[in-house]
């Protein structure tokens, strides 16, 4: 579904994403990992349209994307999250779906129906109608995800929407997004540090490092990688 091939971008000569490839086939769930600084949200504002990149191409779904202007990328299909949430604080929660919604719907009363559906799903429905400036931070979380899935996407990109959460918190965020790829086959490609999330979901994992793909594989073949273990894992992780 998604296939990145040798992307590159610089800030001001800082090479922040080095020939960066890898592919999410369709329906599945995949993990980008590696220390802070190591080039994972440049890579989803590239994906997502924020950057154009240097060099390189992304494809989705065979077109490609990587000089589309974000409402374009969203339009193909691609819907995304942000590290740092920031909701419409004096909408409330329905409404701040609402607004997602209306990308893809006609009308305000059909994107209404969706946006309540969604907040179902995500355990947001008794909380519709007040202000998003009240939500606690998990909630907060949960209607960031909520406005990414109101534009129907076909590829969600979560920017560690686990930070900060206990860990209870965290496995119900698991188990809402196995139920979304299974049940509508929705293929998910995520940003985390929360490697107890990681590996509950992800069906492979790409590892950034400087900027650089160093190791790609299964959950069980990552953290058996000398060179991973060295940078990433022996010390920054959550588990």
């Amino acid at each position: 579904m998604l296939e990145v091939k040798n992307i590159s971008k610089a800030f001001r000569g800082l090479r922040a994403v080095r020939e960066a490839s890898f592919t999410v086939p369709e329906g599945d769930i995949n993990g980008l990992i590696g220390p802070n600084g190591a080039g994972k949200t440049t890579i989803f504002n590239v994906i997502a349209g924020v950057y154009p990149p240097d060099s390189g191409e992304i494809f989705f779904c065979g077109k490609r994307i990587d000089r589309l202007r974000p409402d374009q990328v969203c339009a193909a299909g691609v819907g995304r999250t942000f590290q740092i949430v920031k909701p419409f604080a004096g909408l409330s929660v329905l409404d701040n779906v609402i607004v997602g919604a209306l990308h893809r719907e006609r009308g305000v009363a059909s994107a209404r129906a969706h946006a309540v559906s969604i907040l179902e799903k995500l355990r947001l429905g008794s909380k519709r109608d007040l202000p998003a400036s009240s939500l606690t931070l998990p909630d907060r979380k949960r209607l960031e995800v909520a406005r990414a899935l109101a534009t129907r996407p076909r590829l969600l990109l979560l920017d560690e929407v686990m930070a900060g959460l206990r860990p209870t918190e965290c496995d119900e965020m698991v188990e809402v997004f196995r139920s979304l790829n299974r049940s509508e086959g929705l293929a998910i490609l995520l940003i985390e540090h929360v490697m107890r999330a990681v590996m509950a979901l992800a069906k492979h994992i790409g590892v950034l490092h400087h900027g650089e793909v160093i190791a790609r594989g299964t959950p069980a073949e990552v953290v058996r990688n000398p060179a991973v273990l060295e940078c990433y894992l022996g010390e920054e992780t959550q588990v």
